[in-house]
């Protein structure tokens, strides 16, 4: 079978590499290098935590159980769960509501003391006015780039030809299969083609003919957008995941610390990155500093504007095209989560093997005529 993976990211060469090693001869093409897209910009939170509904949840927790189950050199791969400290009446209630849905399911949660909390971040303050503290032991965060090429050595091993800096300008039907015409010229029989390149979904399925419907991006601060900031090498022992009302945290390698806030969203824009030293930064360090008393000579080298891939609906999208069956579709905003259990469930359901997990997230959902209704982002925690 000879297949065309169009997108190197962390989903894109999951699934490269799984096809490859069943047997396929599959060529991965990406328009620029290999993971610099919305890969390269992810708090990187491997989680089913407050993912609904309850399809949504048992997909992202068989993501968080097909990473722990990799095994071999999980360099990429941070174990140590995550912890939520929760100070407001708005938060309380809907992390307790949260946490009572997840014990139902059997998701691996407990509440903890202060006392605990301070053990598992022991250069966070916790605040004495904490009402509810949660730590979600299976939970972890990746370094997607080192995962990514853990996955492309695979793929190497396994016979995958990497197509980079080169884009996919035609997809047309070429009998049972397709025809694959690339930004060079080279032109590339397929008999299956999956499209994983992430927010410019819609505009790939164009190409052939079809409609995968995306949010994108419209104006600052919209679902499709988010600041990510990276410090300085810091002193500060953190190993895990921490969401607070203020600011959300994770270690990112050589003493550097992730910082992401919600509510400071509202002005992200591609177009216009805040600079080191200006005062959105400012409002990150000082949250920062409140947070973790170690982080008070802290600076900030790099401000990202990420930009997410949100299908218009919210939710995955992963199955073949109902007008167009030889081009197969993925594309989520749980892409690090999901990235090694999409790898092996869509290589299965191209070699005809099904795979249930994935039922509810068909591309013909949205077939003309179905009502969509629209993400939102909330701007702190409690919001709904």
């Amino acid at each position: 079978m000879q297949i065309v993976v169009i997108g190197a990211g962390v989903v894109g060469a999951s699934i490269a590499t799984r096809l490859a090693q069943r047997g396929a001869v599959v060529t991965l093409v990406d328009q620029g290098l290999p993971g610099t897209g919305t890969s390269s910009t992810s708090f990187a939170w491997i989680n089913a935590n407050g993912k609904e509904p309850e399809s949504y949840y048992a997909l992202n927790l068989a993501g968080l159980r097909a990473h722990h189950g990799l095994g071999g050199n999980e360099e990429w791969l941070r174990p140590g769960g995550h912890v939520e400290i929760a100070v407001d009446e708005a938060h309380v209630r809907h992390l307790r509501g949260r946490m009572e849905r997840l014990v139902a399911r059997g998701y691996a949660v407990e509440e903890i003391g202060a006392d605990r909390a301070r053990e598992l971040l022991p250069d966070v303050v916790v605040p004495d006015q904490a009402d509810t503290i949660a730590y979600f032991p299976q939970e972890a965060y990746c370094f997607p780039l080192l995962y990514l090429a853990r996955m492309l050595a695979e793929g190497r091993a396994a016979g995958v030809t990497l197509r980079d800096n080169t884009g996919v300008v035609a997809l047309d039907p070429d009998g049972d299969g397709a025809r694959v015409t690339l930004s060079d010229g080279t032109v590339l029989r397929a008999d299956a083609v999956v499209s994983a390149v992430g927010r410019r979904t819609s505009e790939l399925a164009a190409l052939a003919g079809a409609t995968v419907p995306m949010a994108g991006f419209t104006e600052p601060g919209d679902v499709t957008v988010g600041y990510l900031l990276r410090t300085i090498p810091l002193p500060v022992r953190l190993s895990r995941v921490l969401t607070t009302p203020w600011l959300n945290v994770r270690p990112d390698g050589g003493g550097r610390l992730l910082l992401q806030a919600l509510d400071l969203d509202a002005t992200a824009d591609p177009a216009a990155v805040p600079a080191p030293d200006s005062p959105l930064v400012e409002d990150y360090l000082e949250r920062l500093r409140a947070v973790v008393p170690n982080a008070g000579s802290a600076r900030i080298a790099e401000v990202v504007v990420g930009q997410r891939v949100i299908p218009a609906d919210g939710l995955t999208v992963a199955g073949r095209l109902p007008e167009i069956p030889w081009l197969y579709a993925v594309a989520t905003h749980s892409g690090v989560t999901l990235a090694p259990l999409l790898g092996a469930a869509v290589a299965g359901e191209l070699f005809g093997e099904e795979e249930p997990l994935l039922a509810d997230f068909r591309p013909d959902r949205f077939a003309e005529g179905a009502q969509i209704v629209a993400p939102s982002s909330p701007r702190k925690p409690g919001e709904q």
